[in-house]
Order: C-alpha cells, then sequence, then structure tokens
C-alpha cells in the first residue's frame, strides 16, 4: 500500500544511499532515523556505490519495507524502473534526468513524483506541470555529497523560490543543524539532509531539531 504525499513529509527528509555510509550497515543506518522519526526517505545509491543492480534492488526490498513498517515515504532517486520495481512512494527526479513529464505518464499515478529545481525559471515550468507532488531546491549552501552539484542558491534564493512555487519546496544541500530555523524561516516545507544525518553523532536529537525548526513555522 503505497503512501499519498502529504507536505508535512518534507519536514525531516532523509536522503542516503551506501556511498554515504562507507563501513557502515545502510539498512541500521536508515532504521535508526526511523526510531528517531524522520518523515521520508530517499534510496539514492549512486556515484561512488559499490553495489550491483541486483543488489540495489534487494537492500531497496528491505529498506522500503522499513519504511513501510514506519509508515515513512520511501522514494527512489532517479530511477524509474527500481521505484516501480519496489512498489515506492514516491520518486525524485532531477534537472538533467528523464524529462519531468515522462516519468509522471510512466508512474501513471502509482508513485507521487519530487522534481528538482534550483532557478526561478525551473519553478515557472514546474508549475505548470501537472503530477509533481513537491520541489527540492538548493544546494542552499556549499555541498560536498554532489560533485555534480549547482551553483549555491543561499537563504535570499530559497526565499524566492518558496514564493514563487505553486508547490511545496523542500530545501538540500549543505545545511546544518543550526541553520534550520533560517531555512524554516524563507517558509520551506521541511529540509532534505544527506551528512547532517549521516555522519550525526545524535540522530535523534538531529531529527529532533529538523521537526522542531518546521512546527516553529507553522
Amino acid at each position: 500500500m503505497t503512501l499519498e504525499f502529504e507536505p508535512a513529509q518534507l519536514r525531516a527528509y532523509f536522503v542516503c544511499g551506501t556511498q554515504d555510509v562507507v563501513g557502515r550497515d545502510l539498512e541500521t543506518v536508515v532504521q535508526t532515523a526511523l526510531d528517531a522519526g524522520i518523515t521520508a526517505f530517499q534510496y539514492r545509491d549512486k556515484g561512488a556505490s559499490q553495489l550491483t543492480a541486483a543488489q540495489r534492488l534487494t537492500l531497496g526490498q528491505r529498506l522500503r519495507q522499513r519504511c513501510a513498517d514506519a509508515h515513512v515515504p520511501f522514494i527512489v532517486d532517479d530511477d524509474v524502473e527500481l521505484a516501480l520495481a519496489l512498489q515506492a512512494d514516491g520518486i525524485h527526479v532531477g534537472q538533467s534526468d528523464d524529462r519531468v513529464t515522462q516519468v509522471i505518464e510512466r508512474v501513471a499515478g502509482q508513485l507521487f513524483v519530487g522534481l528538482s529545481c534550483s532557478t526561478l525559471a525551473e519553478i515557472k515550468v514546474a508549475n505548470q506541470i501537472d503530477g509533481i507532488a513537491y520541489i527540492g531546491s538548493g544546494p542552499i549552501f556549499p555541498t560536498n555529497s554532489k560533485a555534480d552539484a549547482d551553483p549555491v542558491v543561499g537563504l535570499a534564493g530559497l526565499r524566492e523560490l518558496v514564493a514563487a512555487s505553486q508547490r511545496p519546496i523542500v530545501a538540500i544541500g549543505g545545511i546544518t543543524v543550526d541553520q534550520l530555523p533560517a531555512i524554516a524561516a524563507t517558509g520551506a516545507a521541511g529540509a532534505a539532509v544527506i551528512s547532517m544525518l549521516a555522519q550525526s553523532p545524535d540522530m535523534a536529537a538531529t531529527v529532533k531539531a529538523m521537526l522542531t525548526a518546521s512546527e516553529a513555522q507553522l
């Protein structure tokens, strides 16, 4: 049973793959995050990942079940076929991936669709496309998690994107706990993070900070 999209799912959004937790078990990391109260999980296994396609599918099946047990949406990055095979709740696509309209047609209402937008021009195009659930915008700050990251948007840029977008925006890129209140103050629905949670010494406290920042703006 797939979960319907709700903007509140963007409040504490964890993005992770094996390349982000080298030397550790991704399943254990994700379970710790789920126990801590994350509101969404994106399976993004790429880049320096050493997994074969078969291993990625098998691990994805286990992670998908853990998310289902926790009633937390399971979102797959970029890979439509993997997302459908895993019966994911959602898929997230970038500007350089398959055109989002093709993805929306391919998933035909089975999954909700998130789209990366880092400029006002991209937001204006997205506003005209039916079937997009939410927008991921960034990087808000410099990040080491993506080698091909777009230019930094900054808080002022994020505020402009939020104001222009007809969909809720989740901020991504280089976010630290100290910056969460400022991100929430832009009107963003939440923060999507990799390192901030994957490298957190106290995941429960980090997730609580994410939830508290977004609640302060409600």
